[in-house]
């Protein structure tokens, strides 16, 4: 059973940067398709980016465009997110996702949404004050 674990979350001022990192843990092949969405209290949940382990290719929302950068390690065990020029609307709960598939499901393509993510971390807070 996979797990997800993330880690990094924290308390900064707008234009500050953080790093995520998701470790994943109790598989034997690699996810296809990892990534992460957040979720800000009474709000939906927002894709962020999404990463495809086979070729590192990536897909970001319009929102981390520019600003986030998703990448994975060289033993594709630990997945990051580096946050930069982070703006208090980027205060959220952040989960990293996996799937041993695409996402969407049969869409050839690993997208940064939150439908298809067939596993998730815990969450690691980040909060970015003004």
């Amino acid at each position: 059973q996979l797990q997800l674990v993330e880690s990094g979350g924290g308390s900064v001022r707008a234009g500050g940067s953080l790093r995520l990192s998701c470790k994943a843990y109790g598989y034997t092949y690699s996810p296809y398709c990892m990534g992460w969405f957040r979720q800000a209290p009474g709000k939906e949940r927002e894709g962020v980016a999404a990463i495809y382990t086979g070729d590192g290719s990536t897909d970001y929302t319009d929102s981390a465009k520019g600003r986030f950068t998703i990448s994975r390690d060289n033993a594709k065990t630990t997945l990051y997110l580096q946050m930069n020029n982070l703006e208090p609307e980027d205060t959220a709960m952040y989960f990293c996702a996996a799937a041993f598939g695409w996402v969407p499901p049969m869409s050839g393509t690993c997208a940064a949404g939150i439908s298809g993510w067939r596993y998730e971390g815990q969450g690691t807070q980040v909060t970015v004050s003004s």
